[in-house]
């Protein structure tokens, strides 16, 4: 029987066990099929080993947040914070913070603020955050809460004749506390809800949206918890209202952080790094220690992280837990163990001496993309099929939950084009990923040298948006990785 060269070649390389001998033959055979040549030397292959970089990575959807302000405006003093969100524009700092630099602004504001009025909304307030965030290179986080221990529910919801859970000769009197199953809460709640949902869903600069709907900042516990099934209601009205922008369920009661999961939301908590042994407190329990680890499990969202975001907030500041003598190791390590991918850290400074343990953590969290080998011909037909193999490394501890396009860009002097890559690079979990494929090369693409350039880009934008830790990153966002020759059909 009659065999090609290139069929004989082809056999010789699969007879090897090796697996990374596997997928060279199976690059070859791309690249024979591709090329129509009888045989390919390995000299016409351009084998790219990019150089990795240890650098903090400031990519979207994930790392430290600003709390209630953004890049480059003052931080908080290291012990003290406010839940108030902001309604106007802030001030630049005069010098530059020492914060990290981030990509997610995360704010909230409570009821009374953004409805003032039955029915009339102040949207002018996240709108303004939105295009702040826009301005600093963020993207924004929110939170809609209905009240705490010192900001009221709006008046006019306190008047209209709404059932209130406690009485004001009660230990905790002077806060209006509402009956969650009250009809009347979930008739105005809702209607908050829904038309936020209506102006925001999908915006491409809204990061996530918290599921609030019970209890002090919305945290989800209360000394007047409404039975589940209301629960569920005032769940619910957030899945119905945001439908294309992630969704991320509080914590504290089981069954409600089962079923925000099961339904698509993510999770957070707010109490990282709360490392108290005991508490007296019944609302207010020993987290880390106690209860966050073993509520995980419970709730059965071990692999909810694989799906959707895992966002945690700091109990206290980072400096209370220096002052509390915190074990700073135990905390950052729960939160990988977790596959966070943000944290606020209440936009209060990182103690000096700690800066070094949460660079690393920084590096960890969220995801961190390497590309460690890519191969591709060094001359190719245009209208043809060009083979392609990458070997990719998330070195992070989460997947990106967005949609961005990987994509290949050949670009001389004189034209250049961009040619997606067929993979989802939201199923790139922590671990490898390859790439054995080919790429069609526009019949129109004229005659020349380019370079062959790689980047992830934004899906409204089509920008490049995500930084690789390799060296190679080029002004426009692009990695260069070498030099193609087109040729003529």
């Amino acid at each position: 029987m009659f065999r090609s060269r290139a069929e004989i070649r082809f056999r010789a390389h699969c007879s090897s066990r090796s697996i990374v001998i596997a997928r060279n033959c199976c690059f070859w055979i791309l690249l024979t099929l591709a090329t129509g040549h009888q045989g390919i030397a390995q000299s016409d292959i351009v084998v790219v080993r990019p150089k990795e970089i240890h650098d903090v990575l400031v990519n979207p959807g994930m790392g430290i947040t600003t709390f209630q302000r953004f890049n480059g405006q003052a931080t908080n003093p290291p012990l003290k914070w406010s839940e108030v969100g902001p309604v106007t524009k802030l001030p630049q700092a005069p010098t530059k913070p020492d914060f990290p630099e981030t990509s997610i602004s995360y704010c909230r504001w409570y009821w009374n603020v953004l409805e003032p009025e039955p029915g009339k909304f102040h949207w002018g307030i996240v709108d303004l955050a939105l295009e702040e965030a826009r301005a600093h290179g963020q993207t924004l986080a929110i939170r809609l809460m209905p009240y705490s221990n010192q900001d009221p529910l709006p008046a006019w919801y306190r008047n209209l004749g709404a059932r209130r859970a406690n009485k004001p000769t009660d230990k905790d009197g002077e806060i209006w506390q509402p009956d969650f199953s009250d009809p009347l809460y979930l008739k105005y709640w809702s209607e908050l809800v829904a038309e936020a949902g209506k102006r925001y869903d999908g915006n491409p600069y809204l990061d996530s949206v918290d599921i609030s709907s019970v209890g002090y900042w919305g945290e989800g516990w209360s000394p007047y918890m409404p039975p589940f099934p209301n629960q569920k209601e005032l769940i619910d009205i957030w899945l119905n209202a945001f439908q294309r922008t992630p969704l991320l369920m509080n914590f504290d009661e089981q069954q409600a952080l089962t079923y925000g999961t099961e339904h698509g939301a993510g999770w957070r908590l707010d109490c990282l790094g709360d490392m108290r042994t005991n508490s007296d407190n019944e609302y207010f329990p020993a987290e880390m220690l106690e209860v966050y680890p073993q509520q995980v499990v419970r709730a059965g969202i071990q692999d909810a992280w694989q799906r959707k975001p895992v966002s945690l907030e700091v109990c206290f500041t980072v400096a209370g837990w220096k002052e509390k003598g915190y074990d700073l190791d135990y905390i950052l390590e729960q939160a990988l163990r977790w596959h966070v991918s943000s944290v606020n850290i209440k936009s209060a400074p990182i103690p000096s001496e700690w800066r070094s343990q949460f660079e690393s953590f920084q590096k960890k969290m969220g995801y961190r993309f390497i590309l460690r080998r890519l191969e591709y011909p060094k001359a190719v037909n245009a209208g043809s099929m060009m083979p392609i193999h990458m070997w990719w490394l998330n070195a992070g501890v989460a997947p990106i939950y967005r949609e961005f396009s990987l994509a290949v860009e050949l670009r001389s002097s004189k034209s250049a084009t961009i040619i997606r890559v067929p993979v989802d690079v939201r199923k790139w979990l922590p671990g490898d990923a390859v790439f054995d494929g080919t790429l069609y090369v526009p019949e129109n693409l004229a005659e020349g040298t380019y370079n062959f350039r790689v980047a992830m880009l934004d899906p409204w934008s089509g920008q490049p948006a995500i930084r690789f830790a390799v060296e190679g990153r080029q002004d426009d966002g692009w990695y260069n990785m070498g030099s193609l020759t087109v040729k003529a059909q």
